[in-house]
């Protein structure tokens, strides 16, 4: 479960980046908030990291794949604007909350360390949702359009990032 989760932060760092990069380009108002969204999801990835190397286990063979295809989320989002950007982390981080709580329920009992890991930031990705869902209209065409597809993508790999 760390390990995907260490890839997701990856993969949502990468979304972020190309976000911003857009953002700088076509909307700037968005660049700080899409600054500080990055800076958190550097800091669960350091977080994520740290829970690796103390259990001695080498980043999923996802991690590059998250990358890429975050990139490739967040240069095409924040081009299309920030609707899409918006949609696009309310999509992602239901998803990731999500996940986050079955891990948080599944390891309780288990493992305490990966528990406190964990829950260091799942406030932080819940602020990233509320935040951006404060900003979109549910009834736009870009939240109907893109929210089901960035859903089942992130879904999707969280799925292949278990299995590998």
């Amino acid at each position: 479960m760390i390990k995907v989760d260490h890839a997701g932060e990856h993969g949502a760092i990468c979304i972020y980046s190309g976000q911003r990069f857009m953002a700088r380009l076509f909307n700037p108002a968005l660049v700080a908030e899409l600054t500080q969204f990055l800076d958190d999801e550097r800091r669960h990835r350091a977080v994520f990291k740290a829970e690796l190397q103390r259990r001695g286990y080498p980043r999923c063979r996802s991690y590059w794949l998250c990358g890429l295809g975050g990139l490739v989320l967040g240069l095409i989002t924040g081009l299309c604007g920030r609707k899409a950007i918006m949609t696009t982390t309310v999509a992602v981080e239901s998803v990731v909350l999500k996940h986050l709580a079955h891990q948080l329920h599944t390891l309780r009992d288990i493992d305490p360390q990966a528990v406190s890991a964990i829950a260091s930031i799942v406030a932080e990705e819940q602020h990233h949702h509320d935040q951006s869902a404060a900003q979109i209209d549910v009834s736009d065409p870009w939240f109907r359009l893109l929210t089901p597809v960035v859903t089942a993508w992130t879904e999707a790999v969280i799925w292949m990032g278990m299995r590998s």
